[in-house]
C-alpha cells in the first residue's frame, strides 16, 4: 500500500492546488474594475483550472476504484464526493463574483463618463496597481504551497526508500534463519545415527563378551568334569 499512498496524497495536493488557485482567480474576478478584456482573461484562466481540477478529481476517482479492500475504497470515495462538492461550491462562487465585477464595470464605466476620460484614466490605473499587488501576492502564496508539497514528495520517497530497505533486511534475516534450521536439523539426524550406532555397538561388544565367557566356561568344563 505505501505506494499507492503516496499516489493519492500526490493526487489530492494537486487538487488542493488547483482548489486554492481557483479561489485566488475568484477573488481576482471580484475586485476586477475592468476593463472588460481584463475581466475574460481572468475567466479563461479560471475555465482552464477547473478543467485540470475535474481532471486530477477523475484521477483520484480511479485511485479509489482500483483499491483492493472494499474499505478502503469507500473511505476515498467519500473524499471525493467531497472534493467535487467543493468544486460545486467554487462554480456557484465564481458565477456571483462574475456578476457583480461586471455590475462595478458597468458602474465605473458610467462613471467615466460622467467624469470624463481623464478621472477614468487615473482610476483604472490605481485598479491595475491594486491588481498587480495581489497577483504578486497570490503568486508568492502559490509558490510556497509548491514548495510545501515538494518537501511532502521527497518525505514520501524517502519513506518508501526506507521501507524497501527494511524488506531486503527482513528478507535476508528470513533466509539466514532457514539456513541455520537445516543445518540444525542435519545436525540431529546425524546425532541421533550416532546415538543408535552407540547403542549397536554397545550390544555388540556385550554378546561378543557373552559368548567369549561360554566359551571359556564350556573348555574349563570339558577340561575339568570330562565325563559330564
Amino acid at each position: 500500500m505505501a505506494s499507492p499512498d503516496v499516489h493519492v496524497r500526490v493526487c489530492e495536493q494537486e487538487i488542493l492546488k488547483y482548489d486554492l488557485e481557483i479561489k485566488a482567480l475568484i477573488q481576482d474576478i471580484t475586485e476586477c474594475d475592468g476593463p472588460q478584456s481584463e475581466l475574460e482573461e481572468i475567466n479563461a484562466d479560471v475555465k482552464k483550472h477547473f478543467q485540470n481540477l475535474r481532471l486530477r478529481i477523475e484521477d483520484f476517482e480511479r485511485i479509489a476504484m482500483e483499491q483492493d479492500r472494499e474499505s478502503d475504497k469507500q473511505a476515498l470515495l467519500g473524499r471525493v464526493d467531497g472534493h467535487r462538492k467543493q468544486m460545486l461550491s467554487n462554480q456557484t462562487a465564481w458565477r456571483k463574483a462574475n456578476l457583480a465585477s461586471k455590475l462595478s464595470i458597468d458602474k465605473i464605466e458610467k462613471q467615466a463618463l460622467l467624469n470624463g476620460a481623464d478621472g477614468a484614466v487615473r482610476q483604472r490605473k490605481t485598479t491595475k496597481e491594486g491588481l498587480a499587488q495581489n497577483a504578486s501576492d497570490i503568486t508568492e502564496n502559490l509558490m510556497s504551497i509548491s514548495r510545501m508539497m515538494a518537501q511532502q514528495v521527497q518525505q514520501s520517497e524517502e519513506t518508501i526508500t526506507t521501507l524497501a530497505t527494511s524488506s531486503r533486511t527482513i528478507q535476508e534475516t528470513n533466509e539466514e534463519f532457514k539456513a541455520m534450521t537445516g543445518t540444525i536439523q542435519l545436525g540431529r539426524k546425524l546425532i541421533t545415527k550416532y546415538n543408535r550406532r552407540e547403542i549397536t555397538d554397545k550390544l555388540l561388544i556385550f554378546l561378543a563378551l557373552a559368548l567369549f565367557f561360554a566359551t571359556v566356561l564350556y573348555i574349563l568344563k570339558k577340561r575339568l568334569f570330562p565325563f559330564l
